[in-house]
């Protein structure tokens, strides 16, 4: 059985969809797993031992356009899948699954060319991402098993994240990791409520923070008195390893909340402002707490977030104070001032 994922979604997406290809491996006796996606996706499925192949997709490159598209689906139809899964709900993907020629072509109702599947999934709202994902495999054997959240960093990667715990001798420390940024600006907790936080954490003998994020982070000002600063430094699977040993990860509605709920460690806090549980992109990981403002007629107010809070007061965020979170950090580790 040949069996292709086409997903090319954001990090969290293709995150979100490793329980499902453990489901198909666990489900097909036998069968091998292709996944098509971008380039950032691939880097983070890198070393799955459930896929035996990983297709890049460069939008914005070698496959930019129609044409693109095209040679794409060629090189998909030449290697005759069976079945072929698409849970991006966009509509180059449903062409894709199309051009792939497969017998079975499996999509969401509400993908944008749904018309090109054979078998439509239904796209239950009231769902976690991870329970819609595993809905694409019906298997009696399989459909009432949880499945987690699987990377796999490599032994470099763990080399990596060993010598930032030896220079700084993190074995001593209990290590909160935080992701301050993201890609809509509403989604993101204002930069001084992270920093007073960072300052009162680091008022504890026996806590040390790490901030991680991307390289369009870096402009964001932090305060790194006495922190790690790994913000554009580290690689995707890099990063994944830091997260694992981390005790707490704290985070905005992005993409570190899926990598960390990939690992049974670290406890996480998920601050959502404009975005709501009910969207179903909350930590799949049962370790988890979620800060956010109740009760806002305005909240929700867009899936993705924006680049300006539409009501000019951005109360979804503000409410949620420093002092707020620092209460729960301190109570889940069990630390004082000096211990």
């Amino acid at each position: 059985m040949r069996i292709l994922i086409i997903h090319t979604a954001f990090i969290g997406d293709i995150v979100l969809s490793t329980p499902l290809i453990k489901k198909i491996k666990e489900s097909y006796d036998n069968c091998s797993i292709t996944y098509v996606t971008t380039p950032i996706g691939a880097e983070i499925l890198k070393n799955n031992p459930n896929l035996n192949n990983i297709i890049i997709y460069d939008k914005k490159g070698e496959h930019k356009g129609l044409k693109g598209i095209w040679d794409l689906g060629k090189r998909l139809r030449y290697e005759n899948f069976n079945i072929v899964i698409t849970p991006h709900r966009y509509l180059r993907s449903s062409i894709l699954s199309w051009l792939s020629r497969s017998p079975i072509r499996r999509g969401y109702d509400i993908a944008t060319g749904s018309f090109l599947f054979t078998d439509k999934i239904h796209y239950d709202k009231s769902k976690h991402e991870v329970e819609k994902l595993l809905s694409f495999v019906n298997c009696e054997k399989t459909n009432n098993k949880r499945y987690e959240i699987e990377l796999f960093p490599s032994d470099k990667n763990v080399e990596f994240a060993d010598s930032i715990w030896e220079k700084n001798n993190l074995d001593n420390y209990k290590i909160i990791s935080i992701n301050p940024g993201s890609k809509w600006f509403t989604k993101q907790w204002p930069i001084d409520y992270f920093n007073i936080l960072i300052k009162n954490l680091n008022k504890y003998d026996s806590i040390k923070v790490i901030v991680l994020g991307g390289k369009e982070e870096t402009n964001l000002p932090i305060f790194n008195e006495n922190t790690i600063d790994l913000r554009g430094k580290t690689s995707l699977l890099e990063l994944s390893e830091i997260l694992k040993r981390s005790d707490i990860v704290l985070t905005n509605d992005s993409s570190p909340i899926h990598i960390a709920s990939a690992f049974k460690k670290p406890k996480i806090f998920a601050i959502f402002g404009p975005t709501v549980k009910s969207f179903g992109f909350f930590p799949w990981s049962l370790n988890c707490e979620i800060f956010e403002t109740n009760n806002l007629k305005c909240r929700p107010c867009g899936i993705h977030g924006g680049t300006s809070c539409p009501e000019k007061h951005f109360k979804c965020m503000k409410n949620i104070t420093p002092d707020s979170i620092l209460r729960k950090i301190i109570n889940y580790l069990g630390v004082d001032i000096h211990g």
